[in-house]
């Protein structure tokens, strides 16, 4: 066996281990691609957080994602770094490759178990069992921490689940993980799985049991939180609730339910709620896939009081309508203390106090910005702030907007003058369309060939007043490939400009990325005067 590393302690009977797939199967949610540097962001601010294991990505899938894990593992403090693998040598062998260097290691293997899934490779039930433990015994043989998963486990006949399950554990698995992975089960059947598999599978004193829960059907926290009353010991769940198809369960609902009604729920983790709206933000950035503003923890309404008898209470007594309190989650009062005359130190202690530790030269860049957004709006707020860090470009960004002039008004046409740097270089050119927005688009296509379909534009007012800064979402799909980007302006068609600019560097960082990264319907650039 090479590694001498045995993972997370395994908890006692009220400690219940977070493993943090936000960089995995939050990831895979389309449009979601993260680049390399932001991956490792998100994954040392999770270990810094107090996430007990962090899925860092699926190593075999590309040769950025197995950097990527590898990278992170490199630079892990405190979290067990995993990487995930199919049931096969190879998989496991380059999942162990990227984990090796983390003081922590983790291999999470798994195959899908149910009738559906066992039809998708045609095995029938002892071939499938003969390669669980096959697969398995070769991850152990690696790795002293080793979590094994029947894929669509909610949906797999009792009798061949326990089967699988006993063979993985004399195989070595020391974590067992049940997915609900369409989200099709319900709490009491969650409870009720886990406590029969704890209660009648041999061996199961001598593993962890895990719970994955997707959100098809909104009952994902539920579900989570029904299986540790079952009996599990690890919750697996993403920042933000990101996942595939309706995400999954979110590690910020997880944690502040145990902490709000440790009453009845008398289970800890770790994790430093504190740092959740920080995190939160920075995800939702990163992924290019807003929060909604009634998510429950982090919505930009989830201490929003309007009615008025809401607010009534609440100025008598917060408790009537609260029950945490904003700076348990990192959410600090809005402040106006920052305006034009404020200085580069002021800056930095104001980004430090939102949960910004930015380098020199990010420092600069956002002082910039901020000055300029300080000489448009009366009163910065903290959320201006923090949109303005949000906003950066990355710096291997090959599509940059230098200047954007638009005509609109009751008549037509409306156009729009725009100037485009691409690779360094500035192109111009002059477009019309049906309102600014539209003639902007229309612009940016002029110079940039592609065939990328629309399919969200999305705007939010970061903070209230008609100079308030926009948040802009956009949201494109070309050949399967979907991207999302996101920007911050107090003008709308600017900000939607950039939206649209940061998608298409997305999408081109996803074609590098993927086998068909040199196919011809690569984004071409025309050189348009």
């Amino acid at each position: 066996m090479t590694s001498s590393a045995s993972g997370p302690t395994p908890p006692q009977d009220s400690r219940v281990l977070i493993f943090d797939t936000t960089l995995r199967d939050g990831e895979q949610s389309p449009g979601a691609t993260m680049s390399h540097v932001e991956k490792l962001e998100i994954a040392e601010l999770l270990d810094e957080m107090g996430v007990d294991i962090i899925e860092a990505g699926f190593p075999i899938a590309s040769e950025g994602d197995f950097a990527a894990v590898r990278d992170i593992a490199q630079r892990s403090r405190q979290a067990t770094i995993c990487g995930l693998a199919r049931a096969n040598a190879k998989d496991i062998d380059r999942a162990w490759e990227a984990v090796r260097p983390a003081k922590s290691p983790r291999i999470h293997t798994f195959i899908g178990t149910s009738p559906l899934h066992r039809a998708i490779p045609n095995l029938t039930q002892d071939e499938m069992a003969d390669r669980i433990h096959e697969t398995v015994t070769h991850a152990r043989n690696l790795c002293d921490d080793v979590q094994w998963s029947p894929m669509d486990a909610t949906r797999t006949e009792w009798d061949y689940l326990k089967r699988v399950v006993e063979i993985a554990i004399r195989a070595g698995a020391t974590t067992i993980n049940i997915p609900d992975t369409v989200g099709y089960t319900a709490p009491v059947e969650s409870a009720r799985l886990i406590r029969r598999l704890i209660a009648e599978v041999e061996g199961a004193e001598e593993v962890i049991f895990a719970t994955h829960c997707h959100n098809d059907l909104g009952m994902a926290t539920a579900n989570s939180l029904a299986a540790v009353e079952g009996g599990a010991r690890q919750i697996e769940c993403t920042i933000n609730g990101l996942g595939e198809r309706a995400g999954n369960t979110a590690l910020e609902e997880i944690v502040m339910a145990l902490k709000v009604r440790h009453d009845i729920l008398p289970w800890t983790t770790r994790i430093d709620t504190t740092k959740i709206m920080n995190l939160s933000r920075r995800v939702a950035t990163v992924s290019g896939f807003p929060v909604q503003f009634n998510k429950a923890i982090v919505g930009k309404n989830a201490f929003a009081h309007e009615s008025g008898i809401h607010q009534d209470g609440m100025l008598k007594n917060a408790e009537t309508f609260e029950i945490m309190r904003p700076a348990d989650v990192g959410l600090k009062e809005t402040s106006l203390v920052m305006g034009k005359h404020s200085g580069r130190a002021a800056l930095r202690a104001k980004l430090k106090e939102l949960g910004h530790d930015l380098s020199d030269n990010q420092l600069q860049d956002v002082f910039v910005r901020f000055k300029a957004l300080a000489d448009r709006k009366k009163e910065v707020y903290d959320e201006d702030i923090d949109a303005l860090v949000r906003a950066q470009g990355a710096a291997e960004d090959a599509l940059e907007l230098k200047f954007l002039r638009v005509i609109c008004g009751t008549e037509a046409p409306q156009s729009a003058d725009l100037t485009l740097s691409v690779e360094g270089t500035d192109h111009q050119v002059t477009a019309q369309g049906d309102g600014p927005v539209d003639a902007t688009f229309n612009a940016i296509k002029a110079l940039v060939s592609h065939a990328a379909r629309l399919q969200l534009y999305q705007v939010h007012a970061v903070t209230e007043g008609t100079d308030a800064q926009a948040t802009v979402t956009v949201r494109l799909e070309e050949a399967g490939r979907i991207v999302t980007g996101q920007s911050a302006d107090t003008d709308t068609v600017v900000a939607s400009a950039k939206a649209y600019i940061a998608a298409l560097n997305r999408l081109l960082v996803k074609r590098r990325t993927t086998s068909e990264g040199t196919d011809t319907k690569s984004v071409t650039y025309r050189d348009v005067v």
